[in-house]
């Protein structure tokens, strides 16, 4: 019967999809979860021990950090506060946006990170593709637990700079998930933790060696929990509850009709887990190898090789996106208006993008607006774009704007667990 009303509502709200079943959310044990909670925000896990999964992704900022891009190793502090260690100056910021965490426990997410280099894939050991190829070990619990310990392997997010500490000497060697690498020395420092060793005693059996995955695991797992947003004003409309304020509901019928939205934000999630190409103007030091020199980032064909995949990125859920700014796989748009109306006509957009609404921390002498001022990079930006001009006008994008903050979940932006107050290491909590 649920269903069934479901799909009467649907059904006479203009133009609106049909959204298919709801998202579903395994089932998680609660002392994984609790120890899952308390590795997320611990330092130990990073070369230097003081960056957390926390640092890049907490609560306060909407399970991001509130910044166009990130300063990951040498930063000191906590999303827009956060400053330069002038004893350890990184060489740069962060290539994207750091990523909203919200619902990627539910079972329909099969890739991640912005160009989607982290898969399932049963051709794969482990049944996951993975940067590290034929090297990924078996042991991850899904491909949500892969992707939440691959920041500890970048030495400017979280292992560290070349040779400062003996996680980022295995990671310059390129020693990761081989016996004695990267991995097994941050699962040995957790291991030598005796509260760690007592809760992983609980969930693993008594005396079981720590590995890294396990790490992973239950990290997922709190992932699941933590973060999971599907009770908003949105919801609740759509299971035959209250409607949603005027502006709202006018802003969905724009959402699921004339603007066009869903072709891309479909289903429950608002996202087609697909990879599209919609002009996002570039700013940053882009995505290259070592050996390249250019600022762009060319997403999704970075991870295929294949031409037409070319500055095409994961399309991102629009749960909570209203505490998850700024916006784009690179933070480009600090408002969700400014992003909204990119979307309208990106190729316009492209070429006026005003760079002062970015939110960046400083550094010196940081090459932030190469692409951004080079009309040859751009025509290969706009030309690649796949959306067409909608014409809206103020009241109508006011609207739009309206609806998606409909998509909040008020409760789950509080938090379940939190973030607590110490963790068994004893370093400190970014609170």
């Amino acid at each position: 019967m649920k269903w069934m009303m479901v799909g009467a509502l649907l059904a006479t709200g203009a133009q609106a999809q049909n959204l298919g079943p709801r998202p579903v959310f395994p089932e998680m044990d609660p002392s994984r979860v609790q120890l899952g909670q308390l590795l997320f925000y611990d330092s130990i896990l990073s070369g230097n021990r003081n960056i957390s999964c926390g640092t890049c992704h907490h609560p306060r900022f909407g399970t991001s950090d509130g910044m166009s891009l990130s300063i990951g190793e040498g930063g000191i502090g906590l999303g827009p506060d956060r400053r330069i260690d002038p004893n350890n100056i990184p060489e740069d910021r962060l290539p994207r946006n750091a990523p909203a965490l919200w619902n990627l426990g539910a079972q329909e997410y099969t890739s991640f990170f912005h160009d989607g280099r982290l898969e399932i894939d049963p051709d794969r050991p482990g049944g996951i593709r993975t940067p590290l190829g034929s090297e990924m070990v078996v042991g991850f619990d899904s491909v949500l637990a892969a992707q939440a310990m691959f920041p500890v392997l970048a030495s400017d997010e979280m292992a560290g700079h070349y040779s400062e500490n003996e996680v980022s000497q295995a990671v310059r060697l390129g020693h990761l998930s081989i016996k004695d690498g990267a991995w097994d020395k941050i699962a040995a420092r957790v291991a030598a933790i005796p509260e760690y060793r007592t809760a992983f005693d609980a969930v693993l059996g008594e005396q079981e060696p720590i590995k890294f995955t396990d790490i992973a695991n239950v990290i997922a797992d709190f992932t699941r929990v933590e973060w999971r947003a599907d009770d908003s004003p949105f919801d609740r409309a759509m299971m035959g509850g209250n409607p949603l304020p005027d502006d709202a509901a006018r802003g969905q019928q724009l959402f699921y009709g004339k603007a066009g939205c869903s072709n891309c934000h479909s289903g429950w999630l608002q996202t087609d887990h697909g990879f599209h190409a919609i002009a996002m103007p570039q700013i940053g030091p882009g995505k290259s190898a070592p050996f390249e020199t250019h600022a762009r980032d060319d997403g999704r064909m970075r991870v295929t090789g294949d031409l037409t995949d070319q500055y095409k990125f994961l399309t991102p859920s629009l749960r909570n996106v209203s505490v998850t700014g700024p916006y784009g796989h690179n933070g480009a748009y600090a408002s969700l208006e400014a992003v909204v109306r990119h979307h309208l006509d990106p190729v316009v957009s492209l070429h006026a993008y005003d760079p002062t609404q970015v939110v960046f921390h400083q550094i010196d002498d940081a090459d932030d607006w190469r692409v951004v001022g080079d009309e040859d990079e751009l025509a290969r930006i706009a030309e690649a774009n796949e959306l067409q001009p909608v014409g809206l006008n103020d009241g109508s994008v006011t609207d739009l704007v309206a609806f998606l903050h409909s998509l909040t979940d008020a409760t789950a932006i509080k938090g379940r667990l939190g973030v607590p107050m110490q963790v068994p290491s004893g370093l400190p909590v970014d609170q």
